[in-house]
């Protein structure tokens, strides 16, 4: 086969969803779906009221691409419902192709996107650059055999996600059965602001800089770490590429992070928290983060990670959260969140069995990370080189 390549541009147009304002909420309407109900790290959706452009109405079947903080594809299959912005609906009007292989060829092509995304506090693909992508463009034949082979690959795959659920499920029932539930403190543990169990230095507790002491123009090849939401909704502290220089580090040294930190996203997303590990990079946090350095005597970083995305807190969290569409949260809110302090003997033990799962979960994700991405890419590439 001759090589066969196409813009996304030219396959179909991509409708942006629309920037809702507080305002437009109420209880009557529909949801409003924003990137983080796709990526499932919000139970919280929106509400419209008022009348908004029929273009932006989602329903079953539709294929959803997030374009900004968090890229990907998606299939929606919930009901009726209204776009957010940052999230293009596809309506294929320019050339024939099968959604199935649609799906996938853009899951391939937003790997190699990310190097196109702009803006220093939330990374975003331009318009024109998403659709000037090229993604192979073999024959409907082999289009529908290409995404018949990754469907199957998908089933067989299922059994690991299953078994990741299993070790999650696992993990909260073991903190429940050694701390019980957070917010009733069934076990009479002694109750503590957050404020009140973290180191005693006055940065313990940190929002990341304002977007204008970290402007895109600041990063560099290689230096010091920007650490951001990518890196805590992915719970990967490798990922990402973006770095300042030394002197830049010093003057922002008060957003800097050490291991054992917690790094916590402050928009739109629910619990999501990353504890940096011992083989860290040097290097601050962005301003959509803030990090907590636990007195350790106290707390441990493990007990704290399972506390605040337990069920319960989560609905605190929802409840204290700021914003329309989109949740925020900000140091005064962490500051005051009550948590109960067990033992610390008690907290370390459950922190090594929460070690010892990780790393049947470990195995799994690498798993069906690197299978999946490889499977893709030699299948999209074996037929384009035939």
């Amino acid at each position: 086969m001759t090589e066969a390549y196409i813009k996304l541009g030219e396959i179909a147009t991509y409708i942006n969803g629309y920037a809702f304002k507080p305002k437009d909420r109420g209880r009557e309407g529909l949801p409003i779906i924003r990137i983080q109900d796709l990526t499932g790290s919000s139970n919280d959706k929106g509400f419209y009221k008022g009348k908004y452009p029929s273009k932006i109405e989602i329903n079953n079947g539709d294929i959803l691409i997030s374009w900004s903080a968090s890229l990907g594809v998606y299939i929606w299959n919930s009901g009726r419902a209204l776009l957010n912005q940052h999230i293009f609906k596809v309506r294929f009007d320019k050339k024939e192709i099968n959604r199935d292989y649609f799906v996938y060829a853009v899951q391939f092509s937003l790997n190699k996107m990310k190097q196109l995304t702009h803006g220093a506090t939330m990374k975003h693909v331009v318009k024109k650059d998403f659709e000037n992508m090229l993604i192979p463009y073999p024959s409907l034949i082999e289009q529908r055999k290409i995404a018949y082979i990754l469907d199957k690959l998908k089933e067989s795959m299922s059994k690991r996600s299953q078994e990741l659920k299993k070790l999650d499920e696992l993990i909260k029932a073991r903190f429940v059965e050694m701390f019980g539930d957070p917010v009733n403190n069934q076990k009479g543990w002694k109750i503590s602001k957050i404020e009140d169990v973290v180191e005693n230095n006055k940065y313990a507790i940190k929002a990341g800089p304002f977007g204008s002491a970290l402007k895109k123009e600041f990063y560099v090849s290689q230096g010091y770490k920007v650490y951001g939401q990518e890196q805590v909704i992915r719970n990967d502290p490798s990922f990402g590429s973006y770095y300042i220089s030394k002197d830049k580090y010093e003057e922002l040294k008060n957003c800097k992070v050490k291991a054992g930190d917690i790094l916590i996203s402050l928009v739109g997303t629910y619990g999501k928290l990353l504890i940096i590990p011992q083989n860290y990079e040097p290097g601050i946090i962005n301003p959509r983060l803030m990090k907590v350095s636990f007195n350790r005597a106290l707390i441990n970083s493990l007990y704290f990670k399972y506390f605040f995305q337990s069920d319960a807190e989560k609905k605190i969290l929802i409840n204290n959260t700021h914003g329309g569409t989109m949740g925020i949260l900000n140091v005064k809110i962490i500051r005051n969140i009550k948590i109960p302090l067990p033992p610390i003997s008690l907290q370390n033990e459950f922190a090594n069995f929460v070690r010892q799962v990780d790393k049947s979960k470990f195995e799994n994700i690498v798993y069906l990370n690197k299978t999946l991405l490889n499977k893709i890419l030699s299948q999209i590439g074996d037929v384009i080189r035939d």
